[in-house]
């Protein structure tokens, strides 16, 4: 089965969905499953993981919603309050809904150390008495919390996602680099191959500015660790889901048939139990 295991749904709300900011008014509007089912079929993906955009409890039911209409949405990242006091509770209400494998917080709009806060950290450990899985949504520069974190956390499976948002516009990537084989060393921790042409040029990227930055993650992480994701339809400020998904396939074609297997799919399958 191939997998996209990172996209978003959402009915486009201009007060919600603030950071549309606009230089992507290409995405400002809807986006449904309905919109997805043929870009997917064209692309020979059968199903997708819908990840979370907004931080309510509506949206985590809206995804759910959208999963138990659709099949080609295989599962769902959901948001809930880490640090609610009543949060083992919600864990366990949401634990009735086999469609949603695990939660999200958009970390990378918080300060930089809110991965390692304690409150945080003991909210996120409690993911694994239900078996739910934690994405890890974060800049290069909140890379040293996210490492105390999955180093505090180790009965949790973890997945960067968009590999961090290296900053590949600007060529950075020594700092990136060093923090993400550190991560790499906890094998808890997996790796979406999502999200890099949003972080290059949008209108002048090319392959050759991507693959320094997929050495990295392959070297660090391996085949076994390693999702792919469109980020749909995010990745439309910068390209269509065909340019995406060929980056990926461009880069692994020396690798053989097993290990593209494994990233378009095979790992999604195992780390989020599809």
């Amino acid at each position: 089965m191939t997998i996209d295991a990172h996209q978003h749904f959402w009915l486009y709300n201009p007060d919600r969905d603030s950071w549309i900011t606009d230089d992507m008014s290409t995405i400002r509007r809807d986006f449904l499953p309905a919109d997805l089912e043929p870009v997917l079929a064209a692309n020979g993906i059968d199903g997708c993981v819908a990840v979370q955009a907004s931080q309510t409890d509506e949206e985590t039911m809206f995804l759910v919603g959208m999963a138990q209409a659709y099949d080609t949405v295989k599962g769902v990242v959901g948001w809930v309050d880490l640090q609610a006091a009543n949060l083992y509770d919600r864990l366990e209400a949401y634990s009735q809904f086999e469609e949603i494998r695990g939660f999200r917080h958009v970390a990378q709009a918080e300060p930089d150390d809110f991965l390692m806060r304690p409150e945080v950290v003991k909210g996120i450990k409690q993911l694994a008495a239900f078996g739910f899985t934690y994405d890890i949504l974060i800049y290069p520069s909140q890379l040293k919390a996210a490492l105390h974190l999955v180093r505090s956390v180790p009965d949790v499976k973890f997945v960067i996602d968009h590999m961090a948002k290296p900053v590949i516009r600007q060529q950075e990537i020594s700092r990136w680099s060093n923090f993400m084989a550190e991560i790499a060393k906890q094998p808890n921790v997996s790796c979406k191959v999502s999200g890099v042409v949003t972080e290059a040029d949008w209108q002048n990227w090319k392959k050759a500015d991507l693959f320094p930055y997929l050495d990295v993650v392959f070297e660090q992480f391996g085949p076994d660790r390693l999702l792919f994701g469109s980020d749909w339809p995010v990745c439309l400020v910068a390209a269509d889901y065909t340019q995406v998904k060929t980056v990926v396939e461009d880069y692994l074609a020396p690798w053989g048939y097993d290990v593209r297997a494994k990233v378009f799919g095979g790992n999604a399958v195992k780390f989020y139990g599809l």
